[in-house]
């Protein structure tokens, strides 16, 4: 028996000598040297008792420690559940509850407050701080540079990524080695990646972007990277050169093109830029053009699929769209009982194939609503497929706004501002932002004889919810609209609020 992940992905690389990670200081970080730290961090864990199978939480910075705590997880089994860095200790403390992890790595900040979570639960704490220092690496230190790779099927679990539901409690979608295989594979033939490659990134390694499909498409194929903490103009400028591609959310394209350095003789050598994880305005897709002479290309994926579809590498990168779907996945647009629409109709996406996710952890009656017995499962976007083929994504049936590339289920956040004094009920909604994609709005009703106060609600906010998920913007409304149901109608105050942000626009928490 092999471990198809581990094999394909990083064991290829064992005793190679080549470059895999160019940080910021000037180093450079080999493949042989990559594998010897996971090898020793597997080592930690199996001498800690987690066993294959076993969950491996980590809200850590991002580094290549933390990179190599994945390919460890890979080599001895382990499910690796990445979570954002921005997340509070409440949120937490369900991850940590919810998916068993037998060990939770975090930077030494978090250690106290974390500790007795993890402890409730059955785990334990290790720290691993940005510069790649603490308590996990103090152990494995002490290992060995070569581990036996543990044996595990195409089938088994290699991942939790958890998104919310718009009831707030957060899901945990099951990802198997096959899932994160089957899309690296085809990504890399659909976007022409070839060892050549210097991948330009600036992602977070915590989301599906960065992390599964960025790192594992250069894996795949022998590549290197330009391992940045996170997007700073100044330092994506001044690597570009030594770079061949790049992958972005629509937040690093605008950023670039607010700086006058953002040239086309800078990126004449690039071959690639991709851009997902929210929406792409088509206005920047012609602005990036104008500039660079390079299409954009943009794609469609979820965190229970990885990627669904993506524009062509040749062809026409067409603005608005994301493109055809992958090949091996199959996409549909269809009413609510899965029936297929007409060509040009808008309907409910529904996509199936070795991408799709297992389903949710511990949440069977969630997978069956979400999941068909035929393996298609319901997106929850909104979509239409042109004349051409191409895929449009035009809303969401659900209320998930995508700010920046990350998930905001306004539920969660109405949950906060409804608890806070003088609020009787609240309302959170996604509206477009040129910079993010959309923003946060929250619109909010007084109790009677009420006033709240503003600054106090978000200061209850910024303490109870990651920095991501905070309203850009609160607004006091007389009432909400309804509909004969008694139903909040949020299409109509987004609608109402939708130029709220346009650029030029200045806001501020106020009353309408």
């Amino acid at each position: 028996m092999a471990n198809p992940l581990y094999d394909d992905l990083f064991g290829i690389h064992a005793g190679k000598d080549t470059a895999f990670l160019n940080l910021t200081d000037g180093t450079t970080i080999t493949y042989r040297n990559f594998l010897s730290t996971a090898a020793r961090i597997a080592h930690v864990a199996t001498q800690l008792g987690l066993r294959p199978g076993d969950r491996v939480a980590a809200q850590v910075e991002k580094s290549p420690e933390a990179l190599a705590l994945y390919a460890a997880c890979a080599q001895a089994g382990l499910v690796f559940l990445p979570l954002n860095t921005a997340y509070t200790v409440d949120e937490l403390t369900y991850f940590i509850e919810n998916s068993g992890a037998s060990l939770v790595v975090c930077d030494g900040r978090s250690k106290d407050q974390l500790t007795p979570i993890a402890e409730r639960f059955g785990g334990r704490v290790e720290t691993l701080n940005a510069d790649g220092s603490g308590s996990l690496m103090d152990l494995a230190a002490a290992m060995p540079d070569s581990f036996a790779t543990v044996d595990r099927d195409g089938e088994d679990l290699a991942a939790f990524l958890y998104t919310s539901g718009t009831t707030g409690r957060s899901k945990g979608a099951m990802l198997t080695q096959n899932n994160l295989l089957s899309n690296a594979r085809t990504l890399v033939k659909e976007w022409r990646f070839t060892s050549e490659d210097v991948l330009l990134h600036a992602l977070p390694i915590f989301h599906t972007h960065g992390l599964f499909v960025a790192t594992n498409i250069i894996l795949a194929v022998g590549g290197s990277m330009i391992w940045l903490p996170k997007f700073d103009p100044d330092q994506i400028i001044d690597r570009m050169p030594d770079a061949t591609s790049m992958m972005g959310v629509p937040t690093f394209y605008t950023r670039l093109l607010a700086d006058a350095r953002f040239t086309s003789e800078l990126t004449k050598h690039m071959r690639l830029f991709v851009s997902g994880s929210a929406p792409l305005l088509a206005d920047t897709h012609a602005q990036f053009q104008e500039r660079t002479g390079h299409r954009i290309l943009e794609r469609y994926g979820m965190t229970e699929t990885n990627m669904n579809t993506s524009n062509p590498y040749d062809g026409e990168r067409r603005a608005g769209t994301v493109g055809f779907p992958l090949p091996g996945v199959e996409l549909k647009i269809c009413d609510a009982d899965g029936n297929p629409l007409p060509q040009g109709e808008i309907g409910e996406i529904e996509v199936r194939g070795p991408n799709v996710f297992k389903g949710y952890w511990q949440m069977p009656e969630k997978t069956a609503a979400e999941l068909r017995e035929n393996g298609f499962f319901i997106t929850g976007d909104l979509g239409r497929i042109d004349e051409d083929g191409y895929v449009h994504i035009v809303g969401r049936n659900k209320d998930l706004i995508i700010s920046g590339g990350y998930n905001i289920y306004p539920k969660e956040i109405e949950l906060v501002l409804d608890g806070q004094t003088g609020v009787l009920e609240s309302a959170v909604i996604g509206v477009p932002h040129p910079d993010f994609g959309e923003t946060v709005l929250g619109l909010i009703v007084a109790e009677p004889g009420q006033s709240p106060d503003l600054d106090a609600i978000m200061g209850a906010v910024r303490d109870s919810l990651a920095r991501f998920k905070h309203p850009r913007m609160l607004i006091q409304l007389d009432e909400l609209p309804r509909n004969t149901m008694g139903k909040v109608q949020k299409n109509i105050l987004r609608d109402q609020y939708r130029d709220m942000f346009k650029a030029g626009s200045k806001a501020h928490n106020g009353r309408a």
